[in-house]
C-alpha cells in the first residue's frame, strides 16, 4: 500500500524511507533510504528507528515514510509530522482505524517521557489526517476495508468519520469474498486542504448510493 500511494508523490520531493529490512520500492529521484541495525553480542552498535529519525530531520525532507511504527519512534514521528514534515506516511497493525490510535498512544508512551494523554491525542489528531485500513480477507486476498478522515480530540480520544468503506455481501461458492465498495454520504473536511493544493475531486464520489427495489 505505501508503495502504491508514493506513486502520486511530487519527483520535486525529497523523500526519507526508514525500515527495518528495505522493501519499499519508490520510483521518484531524489529518495535516501535508511535501514536500522540491530545490536551485536555486545549489545553494541545497534541503531534504532528514533536515532533515524532524529537524522532524518537534519536532512530537510519533504516526507518521510516509515516503513512501520512499532515502538517509542511514534513520539519522534508525531513530532516530524507536526513540525513541517507534512504528507509523511507509516503503517501499524491494528484491527481497525480506532484502535490504530489506542495503539499509537501505547507506542508514545513508551519514550517514556509522562507525557499527558490528552496532549498525546492532540498530537495525534493533530499530525495525522487520513487513516487507510487494509486487511487481508478470509479467501487470502487484501482489500482496503476503510478510509477514515481525523476530525480531533473528542471526549478523550481521536475523533474519525469513515468517508469510504467495503460492504461485504458474502463468499461465493469457490469461497470468494464478495463485497463492493462504498462511500458514507459524509463530505470530508479535508477536500479544502487538498483543493488549495490543486487537487480537485469531484463532489459526486461522497455520495452514498441507495439501491432501491422496485
Amino acid at each position: 500500500m505505501l508503495n502504491a500511494m508514493s506513486r502520486f508523490i511530487s519527483e520535486d520531493e525529497r523523500i526519507v524511507t526508514i525500515e527495518d529490512t528495505a522493501e519499499l520500492q519508490l520510483q521518484q529521484r531524489h529518495v535516501v533510504k535508511f535501514e536500522t541495525r540491530p545490536p551485536n553480542l555486545n549489545k553494541e552498535g545497534g541503531i534504532n528507528q528514533r536515532i533515524l529519525l532524529r537524522t532524518a530531520l537534519r536532512m530537510r525532507p519533504d516526507r518521510i515514510i516509515v516503513g512501520e511504527c512499532r515502538g517509542a519512534e511514534a513520539l519522534d514521528m508525531l513530532q516530524a509530522m507536526n513540525t513541517g514534515v507534512e504528507g509523511s506516511m507509516s503503517t501499524v497493525h491494528a484491527n481497525t482505524p480506532r484502535d490504530a490510535f489506542s495503539r499509537l498512544e501505547t507506542m508514545v508512551m513508551m519514550a517514556d517521557l509522562e507525557i499527558p494523554t490528552r496532549v498525546i491525542l492532540q498530537q495525534l489528531a493533530s499530525a495525522i489526517k487520513l487513516v487507510v485500513q487494509v486487511s487481508r480477507l478470509q479467501d487470502g486476498t487484501r482489500k482496503i476495508l476503510s478510509i477514515s478522515e481525523v476530525l480531533g480530540v473528542k471526549e478523550e480520544r481521536v475523533d474519525l468519520q469513515e468517508v469510504f468503506t467495503f460492504e461485504r455481501l458474502g463468499v461465493t461458492d469457490a469461497g470468494k469474498v464478495q463485497g463492493r465498495f462504498k462511500a458514507t454520504g459524509v463530505m470530508p473536511k479535508i477536500l479544502d486542504r487538498l483543493r488549495v493544493s490543486g487537487i480537485q475531486l469531484p463532489p459526486s464520489i461522497f455520495e452514498e448510493v441507495v439501491d432501491v427495489n422496485l
